[in-house]
């Protein structure tokens, strides 16, 4: 097989359907090790440090107590984050935990609301 270039990947990716690209994800996850999600949340570390001496725009979304409906917040824990099931499962299971880093003021907020209307206690930091 000849060697593609990251222009011509990039096009063929541009080229697969939604469920093809799910598959392929899932595939190099399987292939390589690795999680799709666990490269966000890494990525997202990265530019916390800059804000930090102006006024704060950007919040960290911490879960602290899950609260009884644990089922419910797993839903909106896979909905704010993108993440699957057995990994939104996981994150709600350690908390407290860092759901969200660098979000943007009136976004943390929205994921509060709707954590805190499942029950749940959520910090912004």
């Amino acid at each position: 097989m000849a060697k593609l270039t990251t222009a011509e990947f990039i096009e063929a990716i541009k080229e697969l359907s939604v469920l093809e690209l799910n598959d392929l994800v899932k595939a190099c996850e399987e292939e390589f090790g690795v999680s799709a999600a666990a490269g966000v949340v890494v990525a997202a570390a990265g530019g916390d440090g800059a804000a930090a001496g102006e006024e704060k725009s950007e919040f960290d979304v911490e879960l602290t107590e899950v609260g009884p409906n644990k089922v419910k917040v797993i839903k909106v824990v896979r909905e704010v984050t993108g993440l699957g099931l057995k990994e939104a499962k996981e994150v709600v299971d350690g908390a407290p935990k860092v759901l969200k880093e660098a979000a943007e003021k009136a976004e943390a907020e929205d994921i509060k609301t709707k954590l805190e209307a499942e029950g749940a206690k959520v910090t912004l930091k």
